[in-house]
């Protein structure tokens, strides 16, 4: 994707300096700001405080901290220590896991003289999967978009929803319910876009908004809870929306107020998908409100909101009264029979054990 006319992906290694480097999330949209990731701290940080977000990225960037670290100390010993110490820093989002154990399990067949390169390799490898996986996301989805779009009057626009950041920013590339957002465009099929603020952190506002800007698709702002309202009015043809971990029976955790929205479209006839490349489906789990941890987040989250101030510097500023705790779990999970169906790098398939066996019957378990 593309900031200023020129190409970015979110995470990559820097040839010339041999560093990582990122897009740190934390500043955008006021400022465009990019980071080196050296150290195992830095790796941690830049995912438990979110300097990267997103469940494709989050995993991306694990997978570039393994490498890096096997520059330094490629023993047994560092490789469990930095699996473990990654692993804590954020327990939703299965990519994380995912690629941590892509990591850990090559490397544990390699003499480790020879892990460092092969570890680059592999991260290399990790984040250009991700890049295709995305994009063929966008190749299915815009069959989706493009037959609303035929069931239109010549012109009109499909009107879609998308809740929180499931933009290129939450992935390498392409993004997961944004990619047919994307390819709906590069089509020639005029679309609008219905922007969820996404409390708390905003990230809606802050992300999604900016990359629409960025690459010109007409766009509006609401606030989380407009949605409902314009489904009842007929002016939302669709709602797609990322996840940070699916479960082997088609339940989808996302960014919390995702399972209202569903609710929401369930009622008015709205379809509703759900953008995933498949290291994002969790086999391992089943009933994903049983089962799947939702990560509690700082109550500042909720009692603060970060934004451009009046002298043009951003900051946070405190929006309740003092003594006033604030909650804040991250996600909710919409159970599969809310959920039109998952697009997938092989496919739109039903949210159910039979869809996704149909896609990816090699992970079917006997």
């Amino acid at each position: 994707m593309k900031v200023d006319g020129k190409h970015f992906r979110s995470i990559w290694f820097n040839q010339d300096t041999g560093r990582v480097q990122i897009i740190d999330q934390r500043w955008l949209p006021h400022e465009f700001r990019v980071v080196d990731l050296v150290t195992r701290a830095d790796f941690a940080a830049s995912i438990r405080d979110m300097w990267v977000r997103g469940a494709p990225l989050i995993g991306a960037t694990a997978a570039f901290a393994i490498a890096e670290e096997m520059k330094h100390d490629a023993s047994d010993t560092n490789l469990d220590e930095a699996w473990e110490e990654l692993n804590q820093t954020r327990p939703t989002a299965i990519n994380l896991r995912w690629a941590l154990n892509e990591m850990r399990d090559m490397l544990r067949d390699i003499d480790v003289q020879d892990r460092a390169a092969m570890a680059h390799k592999k991260a290399l490898e990790i984040n250009d999967e991700d890049v295709e996986c995305n994009r063929m996301i966008g190749v299915h989805g815009l069959e989706i978009i493009k037959k609303i779009a035929a069931r239109k009057k010549p012109g009109e626009v499909v009107n879609i929803l998308t809740h929180c950041n499931a933009g290129w920013l939450a992935t390498v590339d392409w993004g997961t319910a944004t990619s047919p957002m994307y390819h709906a465009v590069q089509a020639g099929i005029p679309v609008h876009i219905w922007v969820d603020e996404t409390r708390p952190r905003n990230q809606g506002a802050l992300l999604t908004s900016w990359e629409m800007n960025s690459h010109d698709i007409p766009h509006h702002l609401i606030v989380d809870n407009a949605g409902g309202h314009l489904m009842q009015h007929g002016q939302v043809d669709l709602v797609i929306v990322g996840t940070d971990r699916t479960t082997a029976h088609g339940d989808v955790c996302n960014k919390i107020g995702t399972y209202l929205k569903a609710l929401a479209a369930k009622d008015n006839n709205v379809p509703f998908y759900v953008a995933l490349p498949s290291p994002t489906i969790d086999w391992t789990v089943r009933d994903g409100v049983a089962e799947i941890p939702i990560e509690e987040r700082d109550d500042n989250e909720v009692t603060h909101v970060q934004g451009k101030l009046p002298d043009g510097s951003i900051g946070s500023v405190q929006i309740s009264p003092d003594g006033t705790p604030g909650a804040n779990p991250a996600f909710d999970v919409t159970p599969g029979r809310l959920v039109t169906g998952l697009i997938t790098e092989r496919g739109v398939c039903a949210a159910s054990p039979e869809g996704l066996a149909k896609l990816f019957p090699e992970r079917v378990q006997g």
